[in-house]
């Protein structure tokens, strides 16, 4: 989320869908809009830790808490990631520059 928020949010018309709020009618479907769709994968957030299925299906599921969620993914990303060395002329830049600090 914050992610999303750095990319920074557009308010213009276009995206809005200013004129399909007048078309469609506050408190009606968007949902199967045309602009809705064009739209969802970059302006949605897809959290992959708070669950946002309806409650039966979040019980159905283990009924997690969000702290259950978070700890479980880093769990999976502490078993999981495979972290890269640095480039030894970043190291020898990023030593230089604690160096100089001290």
């Amino acid at each position: 989320m914050v992610k999303r928020i750095v990319n920074g949010v557009s308010l213009d018309d276009e995206l809005m869908g200013l004129d399909l709020i007048k078309k469609v009618g506050i408190g009606n479907n968007f949902l199967t809009q045309r602009h809705t769709l064009n739209n969802i994968e970059t302006e949605q957030v897809q959290a992959t830790i708070i669950d946002r299925r309806m409650r039966g299906a979040w019980e159905k599921r283990g009924s997690k808490s969000l702290i259950q969620s978070a700890n479980q993914k880093a769990a999976e990303l502490l078993r999981t990631h495979d972290p890269k060395p640095l480039p030894e002329d970043l190291i020898k830049e990023l030593k230089r520059i604690v160096k100089s600090a001290e």
